[in-house]
């Protein structure tokens, strides 16, 4: 590909040296009970890409089903940009998709997009390095000066989630979440007692594809008198008629979160008016370019962008933090998820919100410093954890 003057210089003053790819396994302070089972770790693939002048860019992305498997697959992508110029990010991982997937038969983006996730957070990491400038400035600048997040609630029982719902109350959060989906008498029991404890602060619904069609309906008209402002993907994802089945039906917003990882996925959800918002993260999509583009068509269709955290450490929450100052259409209450571990993974800065609102500092490329400690422990209890991994 030919470049002129300025741009072809750029491209030719670095190039990526290395990529290296880490597994790792973060515990978590208490089991994540959701209606897709129980979760004791999460698992992560560490992304780091470095340049011919000694930066190095950082990322990540989730492992399902298996972290050696996938880290493998992305040291084999990872070859195609090495003595590649970051600066040509967009244009590299369509090739790496087109040479990677499409030419052994595997259209399947959705498996590719998790992947690429973390190749082009390290690189968009490495650029803001490189140009000494916040990643949101290389997409036009901060719209906002601070993300507002919600208050996710946890515990392994009713009382113990609503003993964090007056927790969270007493700090004044704004907006709460709730998982809901894990039996009829449970959903109703714990909605009620923690809608009683947050007062008149919004409460959202996550049934994480628990219900069919008429189940949907039904819970979701029983659960209206507790007035969520949000059912978050009620039905399973590979459904987008169900979903828009159940939206006609209530009287609650829904919120498309599974049934949207790909560009098209957003798209035939805004087609299909099957949802009230677009419930999407970087790892879904694959990174954070491509949120730019997901946020464009549900902008067009009228509907916000909820930025969805999953299974990630706080290298994805300040990666979803800069999409979240750039994207024009952003709702109030995004997901974060990196509290969840045991061990913060993340130095500096600071990513606790304080009543629901986080503002991270100015600083080069994604803007933080990891504990190298707890990447090395990370790393050596996944070795311990799967003693016959190879990665």
């Amino acid at each position: 590909m030919a470049h002129s003057g300025v741009a072809e210089e750029l491209r030719n003053a670095v190039k990526i040296r290395d990529v290296r790819v880490t597994p790792l396994l973060l515990p978590l302070k208490t089991p994540y009970i959701w209606a897709q089972g129980v979760t004791e770790h999460f698992a992560v693939n560490l992304v780091e890409i470095e340049s011919d002048d000694g930066k190095v860019g950082i990322g990540e992305c989730t492992t399902a089903p298996d972290a050696t498997a996938l880290a493998h697959v992305l040291r084999r992508i990872g070859k195609r940009f090495i003595g590649q110029s970051p600066y040509d990010v967009n244009l590299l991982r369509s090739q790496a998709f087109k040479a990677e997937y499409l030419a052994f038969g595997a259209n399947n983006p959705r498996f590719a997009n998790q992947l690429m996730s973390g190749i082009d957070m390290a690189i968009w990491d490495l650029l803001g390095k490189i140009t000494g400038r916040p990643v949101y400035d290389l997409f036009g600048g901060a719209y906002r000066e601070s993300v507002g997040y919600f208050y996710f609630l946890q515990g392994s029982s009713v009382d113990e989630l609503v003993a964090d719902a007056e927790r969270g109350k007493e700090l004044g959060e704004p907006v709460f979440y709730l998982k809901v989906g894990l039996g009829e008498a449970y959903d109703m029991e714990v909605t009620a007692k923690v809608r009683a404890a947050i007062g008149n602060a919004s409460l959202r619904l996550d049934a994480n594809e628990a219900w069919d069609v008429a189940t949907a309906i039904r819970m979701i008209r029983k659960l209206e008198r507790f007035d969520p402002d949000l059912v978050e993907q009620p039905t399973p994802s590979w459904s987008i008629p169900a979903m828009a089945q159940v939206r006609a039906s209530v009287g609650v917003p829904i919120g498309a979160d599974q049934s949207v990882f790909t560009l098209n996925d957003v798209y035939e959800v805004c087609r299909q008016q099957a949802a009230d918002m677009i419930v999407i993260g970087p790892r879904e999509i694959g990174g954070i370019q491509p949120m730019v583009k997901a946020a464009a068509i549900a902008e067009a269709a009228g509907m916000k962008i909820c930025i969805h955290s999953s299974m990630t450490s706080g290298i994805t929450t300040c990666a979803e933090h800069h999409i979240g100052r750039f994207l024009p259409n952003l709702d109030h209450g995004n997901q974060i998820m990196w509290q969840l571990l045991r061990d913060n993974i993340v130095k500096e800065p600071g990513l606790t919100p304080k009543q629901g609102k986080l503002a991270l500092p100015a600083k080069p490329g994604l803007g933080f410093t990891l504990a190298r400690e707890v990447v090395d422990d990370a790393a050596a209890r996944f070795k311990r954890e799967y003693p016959g991994a190879t990665a």
